[in-house]
């Protein structure tokens, strides 16, 4: 789950550096919420609705001694968000029906001991388009350049310089309102992690850094707009928006990856046989 970039220029300007017990935390919290977003996959088809997916997660998040982090955050009252389609996203779970053709992202964050693990995936709904498919295999692709660009020595802008040059080249836009962001024992910490930028420019990535990555990738033009509930992000022309996202730590040798899907239920399409 992410913030809008205004909130999070508000936040504590240190940067915690994190030592063996966090990434040991961090793994923990990270492995749960991805087996979260696995023990999904085979629950998003046509007839079901989102409010029935919060529903697993939070049954699920309560069936391991884990909290959903989103579930009274800062108003928000699902344990999780369902973006639809054009929805960017915080999208919030309620009565719609999944039809065949929707795309849907699922953000999860759990608490687990105190540490926060944040993942999000796009999941497709009976048979989807082909521009729809392309669209989510190239934020996929987006979000693991992304993830390869951080290495300690390097920079904040190289990520998302990464994420940027692909998805561009790749003729989609991608979402500057919302960023990635610090995290650990808290939900919303420094740094912000924009999915756009320069190479080499930013704070210098070092080892114990804990961040989310998520960038938000466009069919059409990057311009988004919030509905009356303040929450639900939405893309200004209508065109479809996915998102894909991890929890890393920086190392002294290059990155961790909390979030990896234990059952390699990654990306679409997902064989679950």
């Amino acid at each position: 789950m992410n913030l809008d970039i205004a909130y999070t220029k508000r936040l504590d300007s240190r940067i915690k550096l994190h030592g063996a017990e966090a990434f040991e935390g961090m793994r923990r919290a990270g492995q749960l919420t991805a087996q979260a977003l696995d023990m999904l996959v085979p629950e998003v088809k046509p007839g079901v609705t989102t409010q029935s997916l919060d529903d697993l997660t939070f049954e699920f998040a309560m069936d391991h001694g884990a909290v959903p982090a989103p579930l009274n955050y800062r108003g928000f009252t699902k344990s999780i968000c369902t973006s639809l389609n054009h929805v960017v996203c915080h999208g919030i779970p309620g009565p719609r029906i999944l039809r065949d053709g929707d795309i849907l992202n699922i953000d999860v964050t759990l608490i687990v001991d105190g540490w926060h693990g944040d993942s999000s995936r796009m999941y497709p709904v009976g048979k989807i388009s082909r521009a729809a498919e392309r669209l989510v295999a190239v934020t996929y692709e987006a979000l693991m350049r992304g993830v390869g660009a951080v290495a300690p020595g390097g920079h904040i802008g190289d990520i998302g310089a990464a994420i940027q040059s692909y998805a561009e080249g790749e003729r989609c836009s991608v979402v500057r309102d919302f960023c990635g962001h610090g995290i650990g024992q808290v939900f919303h910490d420094r740094p912000n992690v924009l999915h756009y930028g320069r190479a080499g420019d930013g704070i210098e990535l070092q080892p114990g850094m804990l961040f989310t990555i998520e960038p938000m990738i466009n069919l059409g033009k990057p311009q988004v707009k919030i509905k009356s509930d303040g929450w639900t992000a939405v893309t200004r022309d209508r065109s479809l928006s996915a998102q894909f996202e991890h929890t890393v730590g920086v190392t002294e040798t290059g990155v961790e990856v909390f979030t990896v899907s234990p059952a390699g239920l990654h990306q679409p399409p997902y064989d679950t046989a």
